[in-house]
């Protein structure tokens, strides 16, 4: 996911990618803590997504 997918969207549609990624965070934490979790890189790069958004967030309410 990049900042330019996320800049044109309204401030409701990036609150519900918002909680969405914040449910996967929660889910890959519960996985890695069970060793289900194979593919660690995964719980970086949904942390870098919700930055994103937060960061796009930032914009739309600034406007």
């Amino acid at each position: 996911m990049n900042y330019i997918d996320l800049k044109d969207k309204n401030e409701a549609e990036l609150l519900a990618m918002l909680k969405e990624k914040k449910l996967e965070v929660f889910t890959l934490n519960a996985k890695l803590k069970t060793m289900q979790l194979t593919n660690t890189s995964e719980l970086r790069v949904a942390k870098k997504d919700i930055a994103r958004i937060q960061t796009a967030l930032t914009a739309v309410r600034s406007k």
